[in-house]
């Protein structure tokens, strides 16, 4: 089983050593090491051309009545991939929700409101391209994270997942955030694995990965897309994000969601743990 990769803020991390880890070569090894450095810059330069760029990257969401944010959350996503990343709303929305989203090119996929999972899961499998980020469209997430989700990816992780309480979440509401805490400790013990956010609505994934699972959940979709790659061994990185005040009304009722998201977490588990 694959660990989850705690990330922290550039500033926090520990130096990397390289200076120590040097190794001083002798005059009679000096050509040897040469075409060492060589082969490692022809290496470095063929990783660069197989690289992921925002041209390989779509950027996903489920939408339901969110014309009060939908806009600007476009416009981020334009302003920081210039305008080269594929957009995909899946909306039931009954508002402007889906004329904003295409004035500003995204692909609207329309679909009878039945609930975030469902929304999601076609929002996440319609886009072929190979690296695809879910975001939410409240504005309460950071495009600017962007860049170093999909630089996260291209060095080797299969889930990049935005850590919303790192930094304390404050503008999210007392109850929510330790529901969240509360989810996160449920999944952490049956999952065998620390996990700090099960929740979050931003994360990057492989596309293989996301056509390679059967995803079942509704609500509680959100962990599961966390749950079952982590017990299935992929490579999961848990990258610390800003979490900013949302725009427009939550759909979502607190303890009735709160409890179906619960109950997804166990149910994922333990389908994992026997599967």
């Amino acid at each position: 089983m694959s660990q989850v990769h705690a990330g922290a803020d550039p500033a926090e991390r520990p130096d990397s050593g390289d200076d120590e880890s040097t190794t001083q070569h002798a005059a009679g090894d000096a050509e040897p090491a040469a075409d060492e450095a060589t082969g490692e810059n022809a290496a470095t330069a063929e990783d660069a051309a197989d690289a992921y760029t925002f041209d390989d990257l779509a950027v996903v969401m489920g939408t339901y009545n969110e014309e009060a944010a939908i806009g600007t959350v476009l416009e981020d996503i334009e302003r920081v991939t210039d305008g080269r990343a594929k957009v995909v709303c899946v909306d039931g929305s009954s508002d402007r929700t889906p004329e904003i989203a295409r004035e500003h090119g995204a692909t609207v996929v329309e679909q009878e409101p039945q609930g975030y999972g469902v929304a999601v899961r076609e929002a996440v499998l319609t886009p072929d391209r190979p690296v695809v980020v879910t975001t939410d469209c409240d504005d309460t997430y950071p495009m600017e994270k962007l860049p170093e989700f999909l630089e996260l990816i291209n060095e080797g992780y299969d889930v990049v997942s935005g850590d919303r309480l790192y930094h304390g979440a404050e503008t999210m509401p007392g109850f929510n955030r330790f529901g969240n805490k509360a989810f996160a400790a449920i999944a952490s013990v049956l999952t065998t694995e620390r996990v700090h956010d099960t929740t979050t609505g931003m994360r990057a994934y492989r596309r293989e990965l996301l056509h390679d699972i059967e995803w079942t959940e509704n609500t509680g979709l959100s962990a599961e897309l966390l749950i079952r790659p982590l017990m299935r061994g992929y490579e999961i990185r848990e990258e610390p994000i800003p979490y900013g005040e949302r725009a427009g009304e939550t759909k979502l009722d607190p303890i009735e969601g709160g409890a179906a998201i619960a109950k997804s977490i166990v149910k994922v588990c333990l389908q994992e743990r026997f599967r």
